[in-house]
């Protein structure tokens, strides 16, 4: 019996040390975190009194949204870009935490929608999005820039408030590089041919519309259409202008219409895709008369029907009688 006692009196000693020494590590992790806690708290109260923080800004923010999960803009993206004319500008823009929202660019002044997530909702080809499947990029690719492009560019989610980044664009104009454009006279012979489909040279009345239809054999990333020696201005306070690409599998086919034409619209339209051969039409403007040209070719056309229509059956009744003498006499 004692010896049971024994073992007994051991387990209960032993059971009871370790349940202290539980109880005070538990203790002990209890205290350190309340301390962590009011050192939190403390240090949200000075940033708060104080006006500063002992967070860098930006660890702040991406803390504070990662936590509420809320799309918000990477920062160290550069908002003011500078390029020359008749390059390539690219307006970077970089979504976290995006999900299923709209990203969007606008240009500021004229309050234009240029592209919502990867589409583009402008005539002017030279603008597009730059994204890849995944990524949190949206960057905003401007060809052929023209120093009309400069101004205020702004990368839109929409939030509720709507969430804005504005990136401002410089377009400078050099010895080398203008708002003109000059068509080189010297190409790689193996380069695709454009082509104008229909007459190349257009007569149209002023009020009418012009359409210009201009196709290649190849993919092309983008069709720019000139006149004279400018890009084609599609945002214009003329306004009228569209255009229209189709791409199949045969190549790539761009379509340009002016509505209301005038005198002004007349002159050369030169079709430009990418990594090709240009091709041209001349566009003729009429203020309701036709060109003295045309009215000669008219005149001569009407004067041959009349050759054909009058003339010609008086002469065959004229003769007719002595033909068929001539051929009774052959026969007798």
């Amino acid at each position: 019996m004692n010896n049971s006692s024994n073992k007994m009196e051991v387990r209960i000693r032993t059971l009871i040390c370790s349940l202290l020494t539980y109880f005070i590590l538990l203790f002990y992790v209890i205290s350190i975190n309340v301390e962590s806690i009011e050192a939190v708290l403390t240090s949200k109260s000075s940033d708060t009194t104080d006006g500063k923080s002992s967070w860098p800004s930006n660890n702040r923010q991406v803390a504070s949204n990662f936590m509420s999960e809320k799309p918000y803009f990477e920062e160290g993206v550069s908002k003011n870009v500078t390029s020359i004319a008749d390059d390539v500008a690219i307006l970077k823009c970089r979504v976290k935490n995006k999900k299923n929202r709209t990203v969007s660019w606008m240009r500021k002044k004229d309050l234009h929608i240029l592209t919502t997530n990867i589409y583009t909702y402008t005539g002017d080809q030279r603008f597009s999005v730059i994204h890849l499947p995944g990524s949190d990029d949206f960057d905003l690719r401007i060809e052929y820039t023209q120093p009309k492009d400069s101004g205020i560019y702004e990368c839109q989610v929409n939030t509720e408030p709507k969430m804005n980044l504005a990136v401002h664009l410089q377009i400078t104009a050099d010895g080398r590089h203008r708002d003109k454009y000059v068509i080189p006279t010297k190409y790689d012979y193996k380069a695709p041919q454009a082509q104008i489909m229909g007459n190349t040279e257009i007569h149209v009345k002023k009020g009418s519309t012009i359409s210009l239809a201009c196709s290649v054999n190849i993919h092309a990333k983008s069709i720019t259409w000139y006149h004279g020696d400018r890009i084609v201005d599609f945002d214009s306070s003329r306004g009228g202008i569209s255009l229209e690409t189709e791409k199949t599998e045969s190549g790539t086919t761009s379509r340009l219409l002016l509505t209301r034409a005038t005198v002004k619209d007349s002159g050369n339209y030169s079709c430009i895709p990418t990594s090709s051969i240009p091709a041209s039409a001349s566009v003729h403007v009429l203020n309701d008369e036709y060109p003295a040209h045309l009215t000669t070719n008219a005149a001569e056309c009407i004067t041959g029907n009349f050759v054909f229509m009058f003339i010609l059956p008086i002469v065959e009744l004229l003769f007719r009688p002595r033909l068929i003498h001539y051929v009774f006499s052959c026969i007798s």
